[in-house]
C-alpha cells in the first residue's frame, strides 16, 4: 500500500488539478513541462527536477548506462564538480568567459565543471603508465555548469545541466580511431534504443579541440543548429562543415566583402573575396590554406589584422599576399579596393575557383558533386570528439611503449550526451495539442489505468488488473503502471491528464462493456515498423482483439481482460 499511496500523493501534489484544451495548445514546451509537473524554475536557467521529470530523466540515464557499459565497455567514475585553475591554465582554456568561477576561503581559485577534460586527464595519468593499460574508456553521469549569458529554450540551454560524459585513452592513433568508432556505434545504439528519429552530422571541433568529431540531432522546425544534407549521397553535416558549389560558378554581380587573416606565422597576408550577402565559412577557408591560419584573429576587424601584419613584418613591400576567390565571384562582380599600396607583383598570389561561404539550400552538394542541398533545422544532443594529444600533450601523460621507451603522449577522445537536454529535446519533439507523447523506455510511466472515482468494484477490476501486469507481462511493468489520481478527478479528466502527461497506453476500466477493456494508444510509433500490426492480423480472432483507428481521436483497441496483458505487450514493442 506504500507504493500506491505515494504514487498518489506524486499525482496530487505535483499534477494539476485541471487542464484547459487552452493550455495544453498555448504553452511552450518549457512552460507545459512545469504545468506538468515534470520541472520547476527557481531562477533564469536553474530547475528543480519534480518526481514525473525525475523518473523520465532516470530512465533515460539507465538507457545511456546500459549500453555504455556493454557496448561501449567503459567504465564508470565520478568527478568533482569542482576543478582548480591551475588545470585550466596548463590547457589555456581558463579565460573562457562561460566558467563559474570562484575563490575559497584562502583565496584559491577554481571554477564549476563545464567540461570534464582536464580533469579526467590528471585523473588518468595516475593510472596509465604503459601501454598495456590501454585502450581504455571511462565515463560519468554528472551535473555540469555552463554560465550562458542568454539561457533559454527551458532545460534546452540552462546553466546548470546533467550530461553524460566519457573519455577514452589509447597508446596510439589506430586504437584512438577505432574507440573513436565503437563510441560511435554505441551512441547509434542508445538513440536507436530511445526510437526517436535522429541524425548524425560531421561537426566541427569548437573550443573542445581535436582532430574531428561528430554530432547527434533530432530535427525538429524549433531547433537552433542548421544541417545540410544531400539528396543523393545522403551526406549529413553541420553548416560550418558543409561544402556546395553553386550551379554555375562565377554568376554572382554585386558587392563583394572581404575578409582578411594571417598565416600562423604572420608572414602572409590573406584575402578572402566572398558575396556580401553571404557568410564567410572559417573551416572551408582554413582547409584552402591547409589549416595555416591563425584563427585566434578571426573576430578581429580587417584594420587590426593589417596592423599585425605590418608590425611583425619589417617591411611588407617584400611580404607575401595571397587573395583567395570565392567561386560564385567573377571578374565582373563589384570588389572593394585593395588596402596595401606597396607590393611587389612576384610576391603576389591568387587562389580561385573555391568555396569558401556557408552551404545553403538547393546548392550542390560540395561531396559528391551531383545532388542538391536541403538545410534541416535541428536539435543538437550528443557531440564526440576525436581529440589526439591536445589535453594529454600540456598535461603530460606518457607511458612506457612497446620498446620501453616513456616519450610518447596518449592519444584522446571524448564523447557527451547532454541527458536533462535530450529530454527537453524530445519533450519538443513528440508535443502535441493534448501534451506530451513520450517514448515508452524513458516515459514516467508506460501505461495508466483509469476508472472512475467512488466505484469500488471497477476500482477492485483496476488493482486486478496491475497484479496481472505486474506478474504476467514480459514488458518489465514493475513501477511503470499509473493507478492513483487526485480523487476529485472525473475519469475523463484522468485520461486527459495521462494523454497530457505523455503515458504511452492509457487502460479504460468501466462497468459498461465489462469484461471488455478499452485501450488508447497515446504513444508515437517512432520505429514505423509497425510490428503490433503483424500480430493483430495474425491473433485478432483468437485474443478477441478490435482496433478502432480514427483520424479525430485516439487509436483505440477493444480487448477482454484475460487478453489485455498479452495486447499490451504487443502495443508496447513499437512504443
Amino acid at each position: 500500500m506504500l507504493k500506491y499511496r505515494t504514487l498518489f500523493r506524486t499525482c496530487h501534489i505535483f499534477h494539476p488539478k485541471s487542464l484547459s484544451n487552452d493550455t495544453l495548445k498555448s504553452e511552450t514546451t518549457q512552460e507545459l513541462l512545469q504545468t506538468m509537473g515534470f520541472v520547476r524554475r527557481s531562477q533564469v536557467g536553474l530547475f528543480q527536477w519534480l518526481p514525473l521529470g525525475l523518473r523520465s530523466l532516470n530512465k533515460l540515464t539507465g538507457a545511456i548506462r546500459n549500453r555504455m557499459d556493454n557496448d561501449g565497455e567503459a567504465i564508470e567514475v565520478s568527478l568533482s564538480a569542482i576543478s582548480p585553475r591551475a588545470l585550466w591554465q596548463t590547457t589555456g582554456r581558463w579565460n573562457n568567459s562561460e566558467l563559474f568561477k570562484f575563490k575559497d576561503s584562502k583565496g584559491k581559485q577554481y571554477c564549476l565543471t563545464a567540461t570534464c577534460e582536464e580533469d579526467i586527464t590528471d585523473l588518468m595519468k595516475n593510472y596509465i603508465t604503459s601501454y598495456k593499460d590501454m585502450p581504455i574508456t571511462v565515463y560519468q553521469m554528472t551535473r555540469k555548469y555552463r554560465d550562458e549569458i542568454r539561457p533559454r529554450g527551458g532545460i534546452l540551454r540552462g546553466r546548470e545541466f546533467l550530461m553524460k560524459d566519457a573519455y577514452s585513452f589509447a597508446s596510439n592513433k589506430e586504437d584512438a580511431f577505432a574507440s573513436f568508432q565503437k563510441l560511435d556505434d554505441t551512441y547509434n545504439k542508445i538513440f536507436k534504443d530511445l526510437k526517436i528519429p535522429f541524425v548524425s552530422a560531421w561537426a566541427d571541433s569548437g573550443d573542445i579541440g581535436g582532430e574531428f568529431s561528430k554530432e547527434f540531432h533530432l530535427i525538429h522546425e524549433s531547433g537552433e543548429d542548421t544541417l545540410m544534407n544531400c539528396k543523393h549521397c545522403g551526406d549529413t553535416s553541420t553548416l560550418d562543415m558543409s561544402h556546395s558549389y553553386p550551379e554555375k560558378d562565377g554568376q554572382y554581380l554585386g558587392d563583394v566583402d572581404c575578409k582578411y587573416a594571417l598565416t600562423k606565422d604572420h608572414s602572409t597576408l590573406i584575402c578572402f573575396y566572398y558575396p556580401k550577402n553571404r557568410q564567410l565559412n572559417w573551416n572551408l577557408a582554413s582547409n584552402v590554406m591547409d589549416k595555416d591560419i591563425d584563427l585566434v584573429l578571426r573576430n578581429k576587424s580587417n584594420d587590426h589584422i593589417l596592423d599585425v601584419f605590418e608590425n611583425d613584418n619589417e617591411d611588407i613591400m617584400f611580404s607575401k599576399i595571397l587573395r583567395v576567390m570565392d567561386c560564385r565571384l567573377s571578374s565582373k562582380s563589384n570588389f572593394p579596393d585593395f588596402p596595401l599600396k606597396k607590393y611587389l607583383k612576384n610576391n603576389f598570389g591568387q587562389i580561385d575557383d573555391v568555396s569558401i561561404v556557408d552551404a545553403q539550400e538547393n546548392e550542390t552538394c560540395g561531396k559528391c558533386e551531383e545532388g542538391s542541398l536541403q538545410s534541416l533545422k535541428s536539435i543538437e544532443v550528443g557531440h564526440i570528439f576525436l581529440l589526439g594529444n591536445k589535453y594529454s600533450k600540456p598535461l603530460s601523460v606518457k607511458f612506457v611503449d612497446k620498446e620501453n621507451k616513456n616519450d610518447a603522449f596518449v592519444h584522446m577522445g571524448c564523447y557527451g550526451i547532454g541527458v536533462s537536454r535530450l529530454v527537453g529535446a524530445v519533450a519538443e519533439l513528440g508535443r502535441d495539442a493534448n501534451g506530451f507523447r513520450w517514448p515508452a523506455i524513458m516515459a514516467p510511466y508506460k501505461l495508466s489505468i483509469c476508472t472512475g472515482p467512488n466505484n469500488e468494484e471497477n476500482s477492485q477490476r483496476a488493482r486486478n488488473i496491475v497484479s496481472d501486469l505486474l506478474n504476467n507481462s514480459s514488458m518489465h511493468l514493475e513501477n511503470e503502471i499509473l493507478n492513483q489520481f487526485n480523487e476529485k478527478l472525473g475519469i475523463g479528466a484522468r485520461i486527459k491528464l495521462s494523454h497530457a502527461m505523455g503515458v504511452p497506453l492509457c487502460v479504460i476500466v468501466g462497468s459498461k462493456n465489462w469484461p471488455d477493456v478499452e485501450i488508447e494508444v497515446r504513444g508515437i510509433r517512432w520505429g514505423k515498423k509497425d510490428l503490433w500490426k503483424k500480430h493483430y492480423e495474425k491473433r485478432c480472432k483468437e485474443l478477441e482483439w478490435k482496433c478502432i483507428e480514427n483520424e479525430k481521436g485516439p487509436e483505440k483497441h477493444i480487448v477482454p481482460v484475460e487478453h489485455l496483458t498479452e495486447v499490451i505487450d504487443i502495443l508496447l514493442m513499437d512504443m
